[in-house]
């Protein structure tokens, strides 16, 4: 374990930010709590006596180098990550240490791969994007369910939501990916990402998801960042992924409400079921995650993350998804507290 080593934390005072903190602290680590609103670190500053904050934005990079100073790591929980990723990546290149972020935006994410290999592997600088729920929790399943395969036609990643009621940043996030794309939907075919116009609705299928979620109406072609990380180190050409149609319109509605704490750790009474299936031929694997609250998991699916980087648990540093970085397996079985995991085939 890596406890009192300092930690900091961008975007603290947001949502997935507070839970990243709190993961913190209970492992024994000092959060370091960096954003461009004083008022809001101030005030998060006086609810937990002792830790420091940090007035810095992502387009300030003396006021970010200077957050950093005396941090080991940083974790970037400030969406929409189109806006900080590299400027909080370039702040941790320049300070020799690691970063981890939360990003659910494809392009963004895209784009750390695209623009930080070369110089994250030369700094010998480990940079893990997209390590929460959505992005590094199905590359992980996806990795175990490949186990002693080294290729596959297909990954399917279907997302059971009990609902899905979004933060500001999520919206935030979802806007600039729309803008991104004037448009156009995404998809990951033929061993690529595929841009086109978008015509219509989302198609609808059934996913027959294990009990005692079971048989659910699903949207086809509702792409979510595990499209960039699965092939990031896997190579299979069709990555395919869904979402229950429930939580997407619960997403959508025009008056869509935060999430609603139902327990002291602040968790939702969100519930979901992350069923996963790769296929070669006419032989299949799946693989079944569940647990309670989207936004509260990343917490400690990034920290886990942190933890294993800082005591070198890792197989290689530069710019590296969950599934390649780390021992899926075991990965997995550290998060045994806040999932359920099993092999079905």
């Amino acid at each position: 374990m890596s406890a009192g080593q300092t930690v900091a934390v961008f975007g603290a005072y947001g949502h997935t930010g507070r839970f990243v903190v709190a993961e913190l602290l209970d492992r024994g680590f000092v959060p370091l709590l960096v954003g461009r609103d004083a008022d809001k670190l101030q005030a998060m500053a006086y609810a937990h006596p002792g830790l420091a904050y940090r007035v810095a934005s992502a387009d300030d990079p003396a006021a970010l180098d200077k957050a950093l100073t005396d941090a080991v790591a940083v974790i970037n929980t400030a969406g929409p990550f189109a806006s900080t990723a590299t400027a909080v990546i370039e702040a941790a290149l320049r300070a020799g240490m690691p970063y981890v972020d939360v990003a659910a935006e494809i392009e963004a994410n895209a784009d750390t791969f695209a623009n930080f290999a070369d110089r994250a592997r030369e700094a010998d600088v480990a940079v893990v994007p997209a390590m929460a729920f959505y992005g590094g929790l199905g590359d992980l399943l996806v990795t175990l369910a490949m186990r002693d395969w080294t290729t596959a036609d297909e990954a399917q990643i279907a997302y059971g939501l009990s609902s899905w009621h979004p933060t500001g940043g999520t919206i935030a996030s979802g806007a600039v990916s729309h803008d991104r794309r004037n448009g156009r939907r995404v998809r990951f075919t033929g061993g690529r990402l595929d841009y086109y116009a978008a015509d219509g609705d989302l198609p609808t299928v059934d996913w027959d998801f294990p009990a005692p979620l079971g048989r659910r109406s699903v949207f086809s072609e509702f792409t979510m960042a595990d499209v960039v990380t699965v092939p990031s180190h896997l190579p299979i050409p069709e990555v395919r992924t869904y979402m229950t149609t429930k939580a997407a319109r619960d997403l959508a509605a025009p008056d869509a409400q935060a999430p609603t704490a139902v327990d002291d750790s602040g968790r939702s009474d969100q519930t979901f079921t992350v069923d996963v299936v790769v296929r070669t031929g006419d032989e299949r694997r799946r693989v079944v995650a569940g647990g309670q609250d989207i936004y509260a998991v990343s917490a400690p699916l990034a920290v886990e993350a942190l933890d294993r980087i800082l005591t070198g648990r890792i197989r290689r540093t530069g710019v590296a998804s969950a599934g390649e970085i780390f021992d899926a397996a075991d990965f997995l079985d550290a998060m045994s507290a806040y999932l359920t995991v099993d092999v079905l085939s």
